[in-house]
C-alpha cells in the first residue's frame, strides 16, 4: 500500500495530508498548530501530526508531493513583468530576490523543513511536484464517489492557470481547457474584497455574506453590475473572462487594484477597513456576487458541454462560494455535484498526495458504496481524557464529567434550549475552513438575538455576518428547500416558505441593522436576509456524537437544528487543542464548554469574570 505525504506551503493556508493505499489517513492545516491564521510557513507541525497519527516515519513514505510547480510560477512572473515593462519595476525588484533566495530553491526548503521533523535518507526520498490546478482537481475527483466526472477548478492563480475544466475517469484525469493569468474570476472577486475594505485571501466570505444586504430591485445594483461587465470583466459564453488590466494592479504592482480608477468608476472611494458599511457597499457586493454566479454557471455549462458527464467535482478557492454552489444545484446542470471541503490551497496538499497515488504510481481506483473518502472531513488530531485532565489540573478548571453520553446530551441540549451558548469540542478536528461539529460553537437557531450575541459577544466580529445551521439529515427538508446532503456546509438553500415571516414592503429601504434584526423566520438566527441559509446536514454515520446532541435537542424542543459557528474568535484559527478551547471559552461570553465527556460552566471557573487574562491579540482578518 502506497504511503504518500502531500504538502502545500509558502503562499497561504499551508497544510499536510497523508494517504495510505488511496485512503485519507490524516490531514491538517498548519495554522491550527501555530495559531497564525492562513500561515504560509512550511507545515512542520501538520506533517508531524500526520506521521504520528499514522505511526509512520519519513523513510517509510513512498513519495512526498508538493502541490505546485515553482519553476512554472517563476516563468509566469518573468513573462508578466516582461509583458508589462517598464511598469511594475518596484514590485519586480521586491519579488525577484524572494524568488531567487527562497522559492526557486524549493527542493532545499522542503528538505530543510523535513529535517526539522526527523532524520531521513535524502537519497531514498521520492520528491514530486504537481501542477496547482491538477492538485485541486485531484483533491475533489479522487475522493468523490464518482467513477467518471467533469472537474471544474477556479481560484486566484496557480502557475499560469486560474481556472480549468478536466475530465476524471477511473484513476486518470485529463485536462481539457484552462483560463490563464492575468484573467481570473478568483482575482476579480478578491479585487472587490479589497475595494470593500476586507482582507484579500481571508475576507472573501465576508463579501459573500454582505451581498444579500444589497437591494436586488435597486437601480444601483443594476448599474454596478453593468459597470463590472462593461469596464472590468468581459464575460464570454464559455465562462472565461478577460479582465481590463488598466483597472488592476496585481500583475506588476503591490496592490490588487488602481484605487483612483475604481473610485472614479463606482463614484466612491475604497472603503477603509473597519469603516461603517453603507448601502452602496452592500449593493456593490451584491453586484459582484451576481456576476460571479453568472460566470460559475457559464463555466459549469461549458464543463457539461465538453465532457457530457452527469457528475461535477469542484475545487479551488472559488468553490467555497456556497451561494454560487447553491445556484448550480438549483439549476440542475449536473445530476450530482461534489465539492472538496478543503477546496482552497490547504486541500492542495491532499490533492497532491491523491494525484501521486493514482497518476504517478498508477494504482487502481476502487469505488465503494459511500458518500466520499473524506470521512466527514474529521481528519485532524483528537485528544484523550488524560490530555484534557492535564489541562484541567494546570488551569484549575472546574468541570463535571459524565459517564453516560446520553445524560451529557440531555444536559447540554437543555442549556442550548435555554439560550445558552456552548463550545463543543469532540474527536478529530476538521480539515478545511469550516467547523462541522467537532470544533464548533453552538446556539439555539430559534432565538432571534442569537446571531447578534454570537457576533458581538463571542466572535468579536462584524455584526452583519450570518451563521449557518447544523440540521439532522433526517429533518433537512422540514426546514430547507434542499434535496441533497450538504455535510460540508458548501451549499446555500432557501428556508421553506411556510417557515418565513412576511416582510414589510419597504424592507430593502430599511437601514442595514433594521433589516438584519427584522424577524424573517422561526429559525431566525440561521436565516439570511434573502431567506437563504448555508446548510450543514449532520449524519449519524460520520459524526454520531454531534448527531446525538442535535437529536436530543429535537426531543426537547421539536427542532432538529442548531446554530453552528467555528470555535474561535475573529482573526484566530479554529481551536485545535484542549487548551485552545478552554482559553477561547474563558476569553468570551460563552456559557458552557463541552470537551469529550467534560462539561464546564463559565461561572464555576476560577476568576471567570477576568476575560482579559485569557485574551490573545490576533491579527484582524
Amino acid at each position: 500500500m502506497k504511503k504518500i505525504l502531500g504538502i502545500s506551503a509558502f503562499y497561504h493556508d499551508s497544510a499536510a495530508a497523508l494517504t495510505i493505499g488511496g485512503e485519507v489517513a490524516a490531514a491538517a492545516q498548519e495554522e491550527r498548530f501555530t495559531r497564525i491564521k492562513h500561515t504560509s510557513d512550511f507545515p512542520v507541525n501538520a506533517i508531524k501530526y500526520c506521521l504520528e497519527e499514522t505511526g509512520l516515519n519519513l523513510d517509510e513514505l513512498d513519495a512526498v508531493v508538493f502541490y505546485d510547480k515553482p519553476l512554472l510560477k517563476f516563468e509566469r512572473l518573468l513573462e508578466t513583468y516582461y509583458a508589462f515593462a517598464p511598469k511594475g519595476l518596484l514590485s519586480f525588484l521586491k519579488a525577484i530576490p524572494v524568488w531567487l533566495n527562497e522559492k526557486m530553491f524549493l527542493k532545499k526548503l522542503i528538505y530543510d523543513g523535513l529535517k526539522e521533523i526527523q532524520h531521513f535518507d535524502k537519497k531514498e526520498l521520492t520528491l514530486l511536484f504537481l501542477e496547482h490546478h491538477l492538485s485541486h482537481a485531484s483533491s475533489a475527483f479522487f475522493v468523490s464517489p464518482y467513477e467518471e466526472s467533469a472537474i471544474l477548478t477556479i481560484d486566484g492563480v496557480g502557475e499560469w492557470s486560474t481556472a480549468s475544466i478536466a475530465m476524471g475517469k477511473g484513476n486518470a484525469i485529463s485536462m481539457i481547457k484552462e483560463l490563464h493569468f492575468p484573467h481570473s474570476l478568483g482575482l476579480l472577486y478578491s479585487a472587490f474584497t479589497y475595494f470593500l475594505g476586507f482582507t484579500v485571501n481571508s475576507g472573501e466570505y465576508k463579501l459573500m455574506g454582505l451581498a444579500p444586504y444589497g437591494d436586488p430591485d435597486s437601480e444601483e445594483v443594476k448599474k454596478y453590475t453593468s459597470i463590472i461587465k462593461s469596464e472590468l470583466a468581459d464575460v464570454k459564453e464559455d465562462g472565461s473572462v478577460w479582465l481590463n488590466q488598466k483597472y488592476f494592479n496585481y500583475s506588476t504592482g503591490l496592490k490588487m487594484i488602481k484605487e483612483k480608477k475604481w473610485a472614479a468608476l463606482f463614484s466612491f472611494p475604497r472603503r477603509k477597513p473597519e469603516a461603517e458599511i453603507e448601502q452602496r457597499h452592500c449593493n456593490l457586493a451584491m453586484a459582484i456576487q451576481k456576476v460571479t454566479e453568472e460566470i460559475v454557471m457559464k463555466m459549469a455549462l461549458e464543463a457539461k458541454r465538453v465532457t457530457n458527464s452527469e457528475n461535477l467535482c469542484l475545487a479551488g478557492g472559488v468553490a467555497l462560494n456556497c451561494v454560487a454552489n447553491g445556484k448550480l444545484l438549483q439549476e440542475k446542470v449536473f445530476k450530482n455535484i461534489y465539492i472538496q471541503p478543503a477546496a482552497g490551497d490547504a486541500g492542495g496538499s491532499l490533492g497532491a498526495a491523491m494525484a501521486a497515488h493514482y497518476l504517478y504510481f498508477s494504482e487502481e481506483r476502487k469505488l465503494e458504496n459511500r458518500a466520499d473518502k473524506m470521512t466527514g472531513a474529521y481528519l485532524g488530531p483528537d485528544y484523550s481524557e488524560k490530555e484534557i485532565g492535564l489541562m484541567n489540573r494546570k488551569y484549575k478548571a472546574v468541570f463535571k464529567k459524565y459517564a453516560d453520553f446520553n445524560e451529557l446530551c440531555a444536559a447540554v441540549a437543555a442549556q442550548i434550549a435555554d439560550s445558552k451558548i456552548v463550545g463543543w469540542f469532540q474527536g478529530r478536528m476538521e480539515f478545511g475552513p469550516r467547523a462541522l461539529g467537532n470544533r464548533s460553537i453552538l446556539g439555539d437557531a430559534r432565538n432571534a438575538d442569537m446571531q447578534k450575541r454570537l457576533n458581538l459577544k463571542i466572535k468579536y466580529r462584524e455584526g452583519f455576518r450570518p451563521f449557518a445551521p447544523s440540521v439532522l439529515i433526517e429533518n433537512s427538508k422540514d426546514f430547507f428547500d434542499l434535496d441533497v446532503a450538504s455535510p460540508y456546509m458548501l451549499f446555500t438553500a432557501p428556508v421553506k416558505k411556510e417557515r418565513r415571516e412576511k416582510l414589510p414592503g419597504n424592507y430593502h429601504n430599511l437601514p442595514l441593522w433594521e433589516k438584519l434584526y427584522h424577524k424573517r423566520s422561526d429559525v431566525q438566527s440561521v436565516t439570511h436576509l434573502d431567506f437563504s441559509a448555508r446548510i450543514q446536514t449532520v449524519h449519524k454515520e460520520t459524526n454520531p456524537r454531534y448527531w446525538e446532541l442535535i437529536n436530543e435537542f429535537k426531543n426537547q424542543t421539536g427542532y432538529g437544528i442548531v446554530v453552528n459557528t467555528s470555535f474561535n474568535v475573529r482573526g484566530e484559527p479554529i481551536v485545535c487543542t484542549p487548551y485552545d478551547a478552554y482559553r477561547c471559552f474563558m476569553s468570551t461570553e460563552m456559557d458552557y464548554l463541552v470537551m469529550n465527556d467534560f462539561v464546564y460552566c463559565k461561572t464555576d471557573q476560577p476568576d471567570w469574570q477576568n476575560k482579559e487574562k485569557w485574551m490573545v491579540k490576533f491579527k484582524m482578518d
